[in-house]
């Protein structure tokens, strides 16, 4: 059980590299959320279910915050109208 766990995990770890662009800022996070969330989810689950499906929210999870961490130096704005935008961030921020 545990080698097909394993061979599951590393499976999913790569193909969901290969679907991503080959940003590090993304495909690492998002393969440490996988991992982590797998690893999570066959603990409490206890079988093969719960370990894709942690590794499923996990590397989702990931992927989203090194997408949204990956602009230093960039903030997100809203608008007059609420429309979101990306600028320099103000001097002193951090």
């Amino acid at each position: 059980m545990k080698k097909l766990l394993i061979v599951g995990l590393t499976t999913f770890t790569f193909a969901l590299a290969g679907c991503q662009a080959p940003s590090q800022d993304i495909v690492a996070p998002a393969a440490v959320g996988g991992l982590g969330g797998a690893a999570i989810g066959a603990a409490v689950g206890g079988d093969l279910q719960g370990a894709l499906i942690g590794g499923a929210i996990g590397a989702g999870a990931g992927a989203l915050l090194g997408a949204a961490t990956s602009r230093p130096g960039e903030c997100v704005y809203r608008d007059g109208r609420g429309q979101r935008y990306v600028a320099r961030c103000p001097d002193g921020y951090r």
